[in-house]
């Protein structure tokens, strides 16, 4: 199968038309975001862990750098690659300081009375540990005294071992300060979908693709996801008020606590002493997602609204600069105001304009494919859908309220993917009809069509190479058309994969001993309920007490095919009852052939029908990490 191909006739008409419609000759941002450098990242950006493998390589996306836009790039896309690819330490205000793409998010640096407060520690322990030797570099090095997570992302904490010691916090030489409910949200999100995340997170983010111009430019929130290794210490401080007050180390914060907005906890936070706000990502550069194509649960467009609109009541009088943790600060206070107000009336104009729509009759794809910006929204680049979309934002409002079936009763039973393939393929006459036809669409530029109706083709029969091909190419030139930095890794991720199969690569993941070990037992056996095959169940009755030293024990229930689990009980007559700590339990389940290890070692005690466990575990699923998603 082919390589990457040239963008068509068509793709270069429908990227240069971009030129003309949007107000590239407002340079303002490129002003503000080389404001206040102090240096710019060492080695060209290039972080590496112990072993010497590159977890971060700033360097791949420096071909946008003084260029215009390839007709294989929608220039808006490539103007905002041009801007998160300029990385380095900054200074926001005198005492605050953010470094800047050296991972998908930032990391700030507060200076305190005795030392140095960080915001949002970045993905990866090796990046956070780059970004705070910058700062001390240029700036002197004073002890981390406090770590603030804004929300519950990973990617605004996960490096947080690189810059403070598990001891030290222990010892309460360091707090972690997070919005209450964060380290619940922190695991949840990653645990019991997780797997499915992981993957289309590979899609979303283009971690399979080379960075260029015809293949990933970014996902418009940050340039890509480091490599490295994530972890997680729990706080120790939460935020408990709507808006509470906080002194650490001599700097006076105000934080407003945001549920349910980008993140299920997050806060923003004033500080009032250097008249800057924080607006975590509740507010940057792009038009954010509602709903991530990497699967989440919907975010509610209305809190947003909500939420940043008292942000402004609260915080605008008394602000000269607004910095969020991605992209690059906003100076003076008229631009701040205007800034959160744009960014304020596009998920209110999502959220009201969707419903409206819906309530005259109008289905979730004919929402997404009728609304639009009105010129005033439209002009801001700081609501442009490079990461989120109106499209797919308007769908999930849509979802929110009316989930996902449009009351047409046609569509209440689909047939599966294939079947459903194998049915269009026949009633068109046969894959060689469908191919010549879609041959005729793509010639003409129709790609969305042809995509869709060569992908029947592929699930019908996945070793049909012209359909493949022929698919490949539509998603191919769909991608290069796109503004949404995600869609075009996307559709090229789905190109790739169409030409080439799949192919596993390093990627983040955050089922680490840290999430482990944060993670409630509640939360374990949920997963152990979601991994359970069903099918080998049936007609099977087991029951099992994990007798735990040091935390509430727990019975474990098999009937009906489902796995319950029940704090703070034991079953008088169990069929077999393991005897534990409950952080030995959770260091089994990180190690490999961890129970059999701690069996063999003493930590583990066993006692009655030890078959009957070991007839439970053989009834879990392990998921494939890389399953498909273009073919069946």
């Amino acid at each position: 199968m082919s390589q990457s191909k040239p963008a068509s006739q068509h793709t270069e008409r429908a990227n240069h038309a971009v030129l003309d419609a949007l107000p590239f000759e407002d340079t303002t941002d490129f002003d503000d975001v080389s404001r206040g450098l102090i240096a710019e990242l060492p080695n060209g950006g290039r972080i590496t862990n112990e072993d010497g493998r590159v977890v971060w390589d700033l360097s791949k996306f420096s071909y946008v750098l003084g260029e215009d836009a390839p007709p294989s790039v929608n220039p808006s896309l490539w103007r905002q690659t041009q801007l998160i690819a300029t990385g380095g330490l900054f200074e926001v205000t005198p005492g605050i300081y953010q470094i800047r793409s050296a991972d998908l998010s930032n990391m700030d640096v507060i200076e305190g009375e005795t030392g140095v407060i960080l915001v949002d520690p970045l993905i990866s322990a090796e990046t956070a540990r780059a970004a705070l030797d910058l700062y001390y570099e240029h700036r002197g090095h004073r002890p981390v005294v406090a770590v603030i997570y804004t929300h519950s992302h990973v990617d605004h904490f996960g490096g947080v071992r690189g810059v403070v010691d598990g001891d030290d916090v222990a010892a309460g030489k360091v707090k972690i300060i997070a919005p209450v409910g964060f380290t619940e949200a922190a695991v949840a999100e990653n645990v019991l979908a997780g797997n499915a995340m992981t993957r289309r997170a590979t899609y979303m983010y283009g971690n399979l693709l080379e960075p260029g111009p015809t293949g990933m430019v970014s996902p418009g929130l940050g340039l890509t996801t480091s490599t490295g290794t994530v972890t997680l210490i729990p706080p120790t401080l939460e935020i408990t008020e709507d808006v509470q007050e906080l002194t650490v180390d001599g700097v006076r914060f105000t934080f407003m606590l945001a549920p349910d907005t980008e993140a299920p906890s997050e806060m923003l936070f004033h500080l009032p002493d250097h008249r800057a706000l924080c607006s975590a990502e509740d507010a940057t550069h792009v038009l954010h997602n509602l709903y991530t194509l990497r699967g989440a649960r919907t975010r509610d467009a209305k809190e947003w609204a909500y939420y940043l609109n008292k942000t402004i009541e609260l915080f605008a009088e008394e602000t000269d600069v607004v910095f969020a943790q991605h992209h690059w600060p906003t100076w003076g206070s008229d631009k701040v105001v205007a800034f959160l107000e744009a960014q304020r009336d596009a998920y209110k104009f999502l959220h009201d304009q969707t419903l409206r729509l819906a309530n005259q009759g109008l289905t979730m794809n004919e929402i997404s494919n009728t609304l639009d910006w009105p010129a005033s929204l439209g002009a801001h680049w700081s609501t442009r859908g490079y990461y989120g979309s109106v499209s797919h934002n308007a769908r999930a409002v849509y979802n929110l309220y009316l989930g996902f079936f449009d009351a047409n009763p046609a569509h209440l039973n689909p047939l599966t993917p294939v079947d459903e393939a194998h049915k269009m393929v026949s009633y068109m006459g046969g894959p060689e009809a469908v191919l010549e036809r879609a041959r005729g669409d793509f010639e003409a530029g129709e790609y969305r069509f042809c995509a869709q109706v060569t992908n029947y083709v592929v699930f019908a029969d996945p070793t049909n190479t012209d359909a493949r091909e022929l698919c490949a190419d539509a998603l191919e030139q769909l991608g290069y058309q796109c503004e949404n930095g995600v869609w075009r890794n996307f559709y090229l991720t789905g190109a790739l994969e169409l030409r080439h199969g799949v192919v596993p690569i390093d990627v983040p993941r955050s089922a680490s001993a840290d999430f482990v070990h944060a993670m409630p037992l509640s939360m374990i056996f949920d997963f152990m309920g979601v991994r359970l095959d069903a099918t080998k169940a049936d007609d099977k009755d087991i029951t099992v007490n994990v007798a735990l030293s040091d935390e509430p024990s727990w019975v474990l229930q098999l009937r009906n095919s489902v796995l319950n689990a029940f704090e703070d009980r034991q079953d008088g007559q169990p069929d077999v009852t393991v005897r534990l700590s409950g952080v030995d339990f959770r260091r089994a389940l990180i190690m490999s052939e961890g129970f059999q290890t701690g069996i063999g070692e003493g930590w583990i005690e066993l006692e009655d029908d030890v078959a009957k466990l070991i007839e439970l575990f053989a009834m879990l699923d392990a998921f494939d990490p890389w399953f498909a998603i273009v073919e069946p």
